[in-house]
């Protein structure tokens, strides 16, 4: 191993006369580098680490392409690692300068690339959207370009930072998809943004992310929807009043596919219209429909809306629909013309529940079962020693 190249500078009084009796000079701390100076097939995965012995780190900046790179010190100032992992196929330049009190001071100049990976990955789409306007509920989905085995190094990447702070985690709903849910609704009115760290994370054998990826989206006004199927009515609250009163009528309950879920559902999209076909059927087939429906918001991945439709004798008297939720043509489109995604909507009065993973009924798990989808411990504990390549 080539050991870094160390530039020693001597602050001292040169003087005719020498230094008085007993008098010794400390030894210069020494500054080791890892990966080691003028490496060239470094591991992204394991980051920069700079330690200083025998002294303490004053100075470390550590460039790529010209740009700083963050890093951060310990409490006692002799180890300093970069906050995440490095870029593949880059070089880093590095100069770290080290003290003690009574010696020369030491800087530590020199080079580091990373190595080319075999394969790579990336954030293939997120939701919401970068620049979207979300309901208080709103999950945090990514979806990466390939399957994901280091679940834990790829979690470690992720960061979330809210405007007003919330606690959170990350639950895998397989190899290429992560979601964030906070513990409770995100506050109103406030801007999140999310970072995905994976240039340099290994995330397989031979994998390793290829660039980072940012963006951020806005939680927009409190608004949350209570539907009680066995009264037939939807109430819309919104920043702690409410706003709107429908009569509804729910789903028949002749069968399971026809009764409307009792849970914490979430509006998901809208369109207008929507087709709807009866699933399992084909035209001839009894119960068979194909039609064309108004203003209609998706709460589920069952095939539930809330949406117009123009049976005001049954609205507020009596559950006849395919398992929807239907609202008079006036109301529900003043409900889809002011429903974001990611507002809540709470179903009760119904014998089926909602099961966590249909569309985005996240918030029917229980904290605590929700956290143990994560890859992360509870303690996820840092090793300060210098990694090994």
């Amino acid at each position: 191993m080539r050991r870094a190249a160390m530039l020693c500078v001597a602050f001292l009084l040169v003087c005719g006369c020498s230094s008085g009796a007993g008098e010794t000079t400390a030894a210069p701390p020494v500054v080791q580098v890892w990966p080691p100076f003028d490496a060239k097939h470094a591991r992204p995965d394991h980051g920069l680490v700079i330690k200083a012995h025998g002294g303490t780190l004053s100075q470390v900046l550590v460039y790529q392409s010209g740009e700083p790179v963050s890093g951060r010190l310990d409490g006692s100032r002799t180890t300093w690692r970069t906050n995440w992992t490095l870029k593949p196929a880059t070089e880093y330049t590095v100069t770290a300068t080290a003290t003690r009190k009574g010696a020369p001071a030491t800087v530590a100049m020199g080079r580091v690339r990373t190595r080319m990976p075999e394969k790579t990955f990336q954030v293939a789409s997120t939701a919401p959207l970068p620049g979207e306007t979300v309901g208080t509920g709103m999950p945090i989905i990514i979806d990466f370009d390939a399957p994901v085995q280091d679940k834990a190094a790829v979690e470690r990447a992720l960061e979330v930072t809210a405007q007003q702070p919330v606690e959170g985690a990350w639950r895998w709903t397989g190899d290429t998809q992560v979601i964030y849910r906070t513990r409770r609704f995100w506050g109103p009115r406030q801007r999140v943004t999310v970072t995905a760290h994976l240039a340099g994370v290994r995330g397989g054998d031979g994998l390793y992310g290829a660039a980072d990826s940012t963006f951020t989206f806005t939680v927009g006004r409190d608004q949350t929807t209570t539907i009680n199927a066995g009264t037939h009515q939807m109430t819309v609250d919104r920043d702690g009043e409410i706003v709107q009163r429908m009569p509804i009528s729910a789903g028949m309950a002749t069968t399971e596919e026809y009764t409307t879920t009792s849970g914490v559902h979430l509006t998901m999209d809208k369109g207008n219209p929507v087709r709807m076909i009866s699933p399992g059927r084909e035209k001839g087939d009894p119960g068979f429909y194909d039609l064309m429906i108004d203003h209609a918001v998706r709460i589920s991945n069952s095939g539930e809306y809330v949406h117009a439709k123009d049976n005001v004798w049954a609205q507020g008297r009596e559950n006849v629909s395919h398992g929807c939720v239907n609202a008079r043509p006036d109301q529900a489109a003043w409900f889809y013309a002011s429903s974001l995604r990611g507002d809540p909507v709470t179903i009760t009065g119904t014998q089926r529940p909602l099961a966590w993973d249909n569309g985005w009924g996240f918030w029917q798990l229980p904290w605590e079962k929700w956290r143990r989808g994560s890859a992360l411990p509870e303690t996820d504990a840092t090793d300060d020693g210098v990694p090994k390549g």
